[in-house]
């Protein structure tokens, strides 16, 4: 083994962190005897030569050496290894148009060049995966099927083969393994998708053993999702009852109990009636079999109307696994999950790896963890697959969810909270069933449930409501509500009473009060007291007294800014002593920013706040446009209007050369109204602004101060289409001038838009493949829709406009 390996010039390669001289040490190390050194190799190789899945001249070195492990019987762990190439063979340039157009001297080329390059290296040993798939090793067995889909230039032979070892294979993690392996070739490979298609079709219906059915509906889900049947939500939770009243015969190879000895009557292999159809016989037009469809009767089940279908090709969604390691480049191939975070476990309990300071074996140790005591932890990936490839079928998605929420199974339900939070960032629908369903984990004994049902409600605001029962319980079920969960080793609530805090709800007014004289309460809590509306008055003390002890230092910036927009909110103007200590006493660190607040709130008290009025004079000369700008609103809220003094120093702020001094300027006016109406050349020039942002608050301020829509409208539209994020700023506008219309005048350029937006099903503020966003964005897009509807003189739920 490694011949060779001592006569590569390693120095003269490189890796992440400079010469690979240290590679040898680390390929020797994964073949070593000693488990803790194979897992520190393993990582060392994940750090260094595969650095974020980066690939180098000393990677491409390490390939055939790769390719030799796996191909050794004695070496243990071999499945990493499998992983680690799968990974590093896994982009594909050869559809990059972008690649012809590169120079051969720039970085990215070099770059582009060794992907390419370890594409075709581990393309050419794939042969040696195909012997894998029968391997001893279980954690080999688990990582063969999705390498050779992934990697190997022969994807029907791999094809049969999979589908020929589906027949015998025993283990249950490594059937789904090889089935999920099945839809990654459909996806991959349009020549072979019909019949693949057809197949996971077939078998979806035909298979005894639930969870192959489970895993052909969410390959299938991926593959064609137009295929799928009409009452796919319902035969889930049929398949998901099966399983969780299933006896231990699950474990039997083929299709269920009756395959153990090897011959599989219900056809998975596709050598009986079953394979025919799937290549294109015709057969039931109803669609995919049910749970309680054609299990267990032999070979005659065929595919329900797969043969001639139009098939629609797909990207696969993301996995905990894919995300780590793909690259935003095109072609990329699903990568293999790295061993730290498989979905096996240890083949027996005496085999279990040492504890070693590695990402790898920390990896490993989180998703243990988080399967620990789940007898069929698998059907949780399996569900999360399906949910993704549903991806708009929200009807479908929520009755899943609901059926998951409603499962004895904790752990089941815990992962139905977490799959809860990419639907609802991403989708609108009706969520109330579900947000109650979760509500009622918060009284769970669960700590970990109870977290993640908190967790996931924090980010509804409003639509949070149907769970505000279980949320006040949660609040007033512990004496310190406002402790963050875990904080001192147990869970607190502070994540329910900030969930009913933004829902708006009176109740979490006490907790609040208490939390206020903490020494350090949570910023998101103080910032979500404004959701309260005016059943947050009885803060208005406490607020004070918290404003007034701070002190003038360089954090003033950071702990008086939610108490400074509660305090306005509330227009408290009994705060006004507080706030003025604030203006008049900011540090010069974030001054600007401190100041501004101050100044909004000022503005919010009226003509009761004219003790600030020289304050605000000196402001408004100051050299910060924002400053400037806000001091000249409150100076007008305060006096009723001083045009004289006021308006001289907005318009010279529209002529500024920066687009953010021009906007601050459009922003105090158009709250002037037709008071403002001088201003109206110097905002009309901004409407043709390049900044789409200037061109909306100009337009919004010109509509405000002149009333004439003609010309604004158009400009709203244009910004409307051009940048997403706009849609809530421009929508705010059209619900102030009441109904537009009928589609007539004016309106005629935006009513056909705000009906658009309300008939779609994609939130505004959700970007395709991209995790995470802010927390407000479900808020805002709810927002955005009641605005629409108002807009167009709709209550909810009524769509005859």
């Amino acid at each position: 083994m490694f011949t060779g390996i001592d006569e590569v010039d390693w120095a003269s390669l490189g890796h992440a962190y400079g010469p690979a001289d240290d590679v040898p040490a680390l390929l020797r190390g994964l073949a070593s005897a000693d488990p803790a050194e194979r897992e520190q190799a393993l990582d060392g190789m994940y750090g260094t030569v595969h650095h974020q899945g980066d690939v180098y001249d000393s990677t491409l070195a390490c390939i055939p050496f790769l390719l030799e492990l796996v191909a050794c019987p004695e070496v243990q762990d071999r499945g990493c290894v499998v992983e680690l190439l799968a990974s590093i063979g896994g982009i594909d340039l050869s559809g990059d148009d972008e690649m012809q157009e590169l120079d051969p001297d720039c970085e990215e080329f070099e770059d582009a060049a060794n992907y390419a390059m370890a594409a075709a290296a581990v393309a050419a040993g794939a042969d040696v995966f195909l012997g894998l798939v029968g391997d001893e090793d279980r954690e080999v067995r688990l990582a063969a099927p999705g390498a050779l889909a992934s990697l190997h230039g022969d994807p029907a032979r791999v094809l049969d083969l999979l589908r020929e070892r589906l027949t015998v294979e025993l283990d249950p993690e490594v059937r789904l393994a090889l089935v999920e392996a099945v839809g990654r070739i459909a996806l991959r490979y349009e020549s072979l998708r019909e019949e693949t298609v057809g197949w996971l079709g077939w078998l979806s219906g035909a298979a005894q053993d639930p969870a192959l059915r489970l895993a052909a509906l969410a390959q299938l889900a991926r593959c064609a999702p137009a295929l799928l049947p009409r009452d796919v939500a319902a035969t889930v939770i049929g398949l998901l009852s099966e399983l969780r009243h299933q006896p231990d015969g699950f474990h039997q190879g083929g299709c269920g109990p009756s395959c153990a000895g090897g011959a599989c009557p219900a056809g998975v292999d596709g050598t009986g009636a079953g394979a025919g159809a799937a290549g294109g016989a015709d057969g039931p037009s109803d669609g995919v079999a049910g749970a309680g469809g054609t299990a267990g009767s032999g070979g005659s089940a065929t595919p329900s109307g797969f043969g001639s279908a139009t098939l629609a090709g797909g990207n696969p969604p993301a996995t905990p696994w894919d995300s780590a390691n793909s690259r935003t480049m095109p072609g990329v191939r699903e990568p293999v999950a790295p061993v730290g975070l498989q979905r096996g476990a240890p083949e027996a309990a005496g085999d279990l790896r040492p504890t070693a300071p590695t990402l790898v074996g920390q990896l490993r140790d989180v998703r243990e963890e988080q399967r620990a005591g789940r007898g069929t932890a698998w059907a949780d990936d399996l569900l999360r697959t399906l949910h993704g490839a549903l991806d708009d079928r929200v009807d479908d998605r929520i009755a899943l969810i609901v059926a998951q929420l409603r499962s004895p199974d904790t752990a089941q339900r815990t992962d139905a909270v977490w799959m809860c939070g990419g639907l609802v960032r991403t989708w609108r629908g009706d969520y109330d069933e579900v947000v109650r369903l979760v509500g009622a984990q918060l009284g769970t004994p669960d700590a970990r449930l109870r977290a993640a049902s908190a967790s996931w409600l924090e980010d509804l605001f409003a639509l949070a409501a149907p769970a505000a029962d279980a949320l006040a319980a949660r609040v007033g079920s512990e004496p310190a509500p406002w402790v963050p969960e875990w904080e001192g080793g147990r869970p607190g609530a502070a994540r329910a009473l900030l969930a009913l805090t933004r829902a708006g709800d009176a109740r979490a007014v006490p907790a609040l009060a208490r939390a206020l004289e903490e020494p350090e309460p949570h910023g998101r809590l103080l910032y979500a007291i404004p959701h309260l509306e005016e059943g947050g008055a009885p803060l208005v003390p406490a607020l004070r007294r918290r404003l007034g002890a701070l002190p003038l230092d360089d954090d003033l910036g950071e702990r008086c800014g939610p108490l400074l927009l509660a305090l306005a909110r509330l227009r408290a103007v009994e705060a006004l002593p507080e706030v003025l200590r604030v203006l008049r006493g900011a540090p010069a660190f974030r001054r600007e920013w401190v100041l501004e607040s101050a100044l909004r709130a000022v503005a919010s008290f009226g003509p009761a706040a004219r003790e600030a009025v020289p304050d605000l004079r000196v402001l408004l000369n100051d050299p910060s446009a924002g400053m400037a700008a806000a001091a000249a609103r409150a100076l007008w809220a305060v006096e009723g209007g001083d045009a004289g003094v006021v308006l001289p120093k907005l318009r010279s702020l529209l002529l500024a050369g920066d687009a953010l001094s021009r906007r601050s300027a459009a922003g105090a006016l158009g709250a002037f109204g037709g008071a403002a109406a001088v201003a109206a050349p110097e905002l009309r020039a901004c409407l043709t602004a390049r900044d789409v942002w200037l061109r909306v608050d100009a337009a919004v301020a010109l509509g405000r101060v002149t009333g004439g829509l003609g010309e604004v409208l158009p400009v709203l539209a244009a910004a409307w289409r051009e940048n997403r994020h706009t849609r809530l700023r421009v929508a705010e506008f059209l619900a102030e001038l009441g109904p537009v219309g009928a589609g007539r005048g004016p309106g005629a350029a935006v009513v056909p838009l705000l009906r658009a937006e309300l008939a779609r099903t994609r939130r505004h503020n959700a970007s395709a493949g991209l995790v995470g966003g802010s927390d407000h964005d479900v808020h805002d897009d709810e927002r955005l829709l009641a605005l629409c509807r108002q807009a167009l003189g709709q209550v909810r739920g009524d769509t005859a406009l």
